[in-house]
């Protein structure tokens, strides 16, 4: 039975009415030239107090705030950001030169202040997840370079540091022990002055942005979990930009203002395979044969996602051609009414429901599913430590750093900083171990095929679909910026 959408839109759009008030003194709608404030609703509240080290961090990067030493281009290569250029100085060792740039508090991007920055990040516990299983130590060299130096040869180290969680910041950010605070630190087109808990944030242009002034003066965030209120909120004039609308919005929404990017993001089934029923690979594999990925991509996701094929989706375009078939994978047990926690955050709107058609295929399958949803920042600890038996969860495969294989590294071995399956496997550590040894790129991404296989083995993630992202973009709205990665989304000419 279809749910009535439109009226249930009608209905929340009183919840965001005044949310999107400017908090700038230039707040008025105007033309591009007055330099209007922009309005964006985004689908995640801050988790870790705007903490650049974890899942935070992509906010910071998609509003302009922070950035890194490099960036990733259209073709997922390094490029120039914090510095001009780069170079391998022996095999463990790059040497990254330093543009001309200020942080926010209008102090002076040097090579101590990098340094300082990155040997911050390698020490935060859990460690960003560009950094799974590498260990860095960064100083000064001379009045304009940063030497990198790693325990092992890493040939990716460029794309590494495009990461959002390894985003440098002025020392005033780093005055706190026991956190990060990005207000007003730092490099960005645009400066973060407040943040109002987990529900707004306010950003004003940072007029000495290296890379030119940006054209809007300012951003004001709302933090909106709710995707049917950002839809509305686009809908009634509340909001100029709106992150993540629900599939069953886009309709409600006039064509224009509904852009869909093909992204490199894979909604999975992770099951933990340390403790619980899940530790048994016979119940992991009864869940694995359970699911029917293709009604969830023609039911819930309407055709906006295509049905599950591993790790990385159709937008990651060489690895179709690459993939292997997992073997030697464990035959399925018998549930026999195994009760299992299924838990999954309500930010992302069609992962309740897919967690929903999902306790459907694990029942009719013999398990006894206990369902919890909550809002991603109240869950992300919990699914961390182990505290659930199985977990849906939407991951963008390459924005950590761009290459294919640091998600595995990060998510998938012993020592990874985000194991939500708690998977520690001595074949897929070596597999990852042999891919990350790797430095030519087509070699490298068959090793990273590889090691897929070898983690789907384990049936300790179960690849739902391959989302396409739906943005809501304002029709007086140029220049927003949307990207496979999701890792940008306002910049210098994002305007209305």
């Amino acid at each position: 039975m279809r749910r009535p959408h439109h009226l249930l839109a009608l209905l929340l759009a009183p919840v965001v009415t005044g949310c999107f008030a400017s908090g700038g003194s230039d707040a008025a709608s105007g033309d591009a030239k007055s330099g209007s404030r922009l309005r964006v609703a985004l689908a995640f509240p801050p988790a870790e107090n705007l903490s650049p080290y974890g899942a935070d961090a992509t906010i910071l990067s998609r509003l302009g705030v922070t950035e890194g030493l490099t960036s990733l281009d259209a073709n997922g290569t390094a490029a120039p950001a914090l510095a001009a250029s780069w170079r391998r100085d022996g095999d463990s060792t790059w040497r990254f030169t330093l543009r001309e740039a200020t942080f926010q508090d209008g102090t002076t991007v040097t090579p101590a202040a990098v340094a300082a920055a990155l040997t911050r990040a390698a020490a935060a516990k859990p460690a960003p997840a560009a950094l799974s299983g590498v260990h860095l130590k960064a100083t000064a060299a001379g009045g304009t370079d940063v030497r990198i130096t790693t325990d092992r040869p890493d040939p990716i180290l460029p794309l590494r540091m495009s990461s959002p969680g390894l985003a440098v910041l002025s020392a005033k950010g780093y005055r706190q022990k026991d956190r990060v605070d990005p207000v007003g630190t730092g490099t960005g087109p645009f400066r973060l002055t407040k943040v109002t808990g987990s529900t707004a944030a306010t950003l004003d242009r940072f007029d000495d942005y290296w890379g030119g002034r940006a054209q809007s003066s300012g951003i004001d965030v709302t933090f909106v979990a709710d995707g049917t209120a950002r839809a509305a909120a686009l809908r009634t004039g509340q909001a100029d930009l709106a992150e993540a609308i629900p599939v069953a919005q886009a309709a409600g929404l006039d064509a224009a203002t509904r852009k869909e990017t093909a992204t490199t993001r894979t909604t999975s089934l992770l099951l933990n395979s340390a403790s619980g029923p899940f530790k048994d690979a016979g119940l992991r594999a009864a869940a694995r044969e359970a699911v029917d990925t293709a009604a969830l991509a023609k039911g819930v996701y309407e055709g906006h996602a295509d049905a599950g094929a591993g790790v990385y989706g159709p937008a990651v375009t060489w690895a179709e051609g690459k993939r292997e078939r997992p073997a030697g994978r464990a035959g399925a047990g018998t549930p026999k009414g195994t009760r299992i926690t299924l838990a999954t955050y309500d930010n992302r709107p069609e992962l309740p429901e897919v967690a929903q058609v999902l306790k459907q295929q694990l029942e009719k399958a013999g398990f006894d599913v206990q369902l919890k949803v909550r809002e991603y920042s109240r869950l992300e600890s919990d699914a961390l430590d182990g505290a659930f038996d199985a977990f849906v969860m939407a991951r963008n495969s390459l924005v950590d750093t761009g290459d294919p294989v640091a998600v595995l590294a990060s998510d998938y071995t012993c020592d990874g900083g985000y194991n939500v399956a708690q998977l520690c496997d001595k074949d897929v550590d070596r597999a990852v171990a042999t891919a990350e040894r790797t430095a030519d790129t087509g070699a490298r991404e068959d090793a990273a095929m590889a090691a897929e296989a070898a983690i789907l083995r384990t049936d300790a993630v179960v690849p739902l679909v391959h989302q396409r992202i739906i943005t809501g973009v304002g029709s007086t709205v140029r220049g927003a910026l949307l990207d496979p990665y999701e890792r940008t989304l306002v910049g210098t000419g994002t305007r209305r």
